[in-house]
């Protein structure tokens, strides 16, 4: 069984990444350090044998993608299972402001636990683990051989690199997501490789890191 190859980019920059204001499901477009980014991101793939260009269906992750598209010559297919977490009550506020507002659901929150589900429609850790490891698996199957670049968030990417190296939802992020970051992971059958992971060289300015 030959293994799948995925190129996974998280979107360029936003104003509100800049801000570090909790975007979640919030449709927010790029800044013009974004549209440079995802730019960047799209040139360094030329040359790759990409054959499917996947992406949230979220503007910020769109524009990257489209970007990537008309210089791959690909056409974006939307994925919704790719969509960033849903962070319910704080989404719109900072990381301030929503430990300073909802103290006890913000303590939950930063601890990790994985069947925490943030109030006002938000997702627990294990809900999107199901959601992105689900997809991911079945784009693998669906491109045995082949490679593909998938474009998403910063939640989703911490998801998918604990999937790879089978470490658990609760433990400290030991990895760096930048914006427009490019991060290769492979699959063969049930086993998961991480190739690279935060690649920036690309990027005339090193993405934020504004994740918690």
């Amino acid at each position: 069984m030959e293994a799948t190859r995925i190129c996974l980019v998280r979107h360029g920059e936003t104003n509100w990444n800049a801000q570090q204001r909790i975007q979640g499901q919030i449709d927010i477009g790029l800044n013009a350090a974004g549209l440079a980014q995802a730019a960047a991101a799209a040139r360094w793939l030329v040359g790759q044998p990409v054959v499917a260009l996947y992406s949230s269906d979220l503007l910020r992750a769109r524009q990257t993608a489209e970007s990537i598209a008309t210089t791959l010559k690909l056409l974006p297919i939307l994925r919704p299972e790719f969509r960033e977490r849903r962070y319910g009550l704080f989404e719109g506020l900072t990381y301030a402001e929503s430990r300073a507002a909802y103290a006890a659901d913000y303590l939950s929150f930063e601890r990790r636990d994985p069947d925490f589900v943030i109030p006002c429609g938000g997702e627990s850790l294990q809900q999107l683990h199901e959601r992105v490891s689900t997809g991911l698996r079945l784009l693998a199957a669906g491109h045995r051989g082949e490679t593909i670049v998938v474009v998403t968030h910063g939640g989703v990417l911490d998801i998918v690199n604990r999937l790879v190296r089978g470490n658990p939802l609760s433990s400290p992020r030991d990895f760096l997501i930048p914006n427009a970051a490019i991060n290769w992971v492979s699959a063969h059958g049930d086993a998961w490789r991480l190739e690279v992971w935060g690649q920036t060289e690309h990027l005339a300015k090193f993405g934020l890191d504004e994740l918690p």
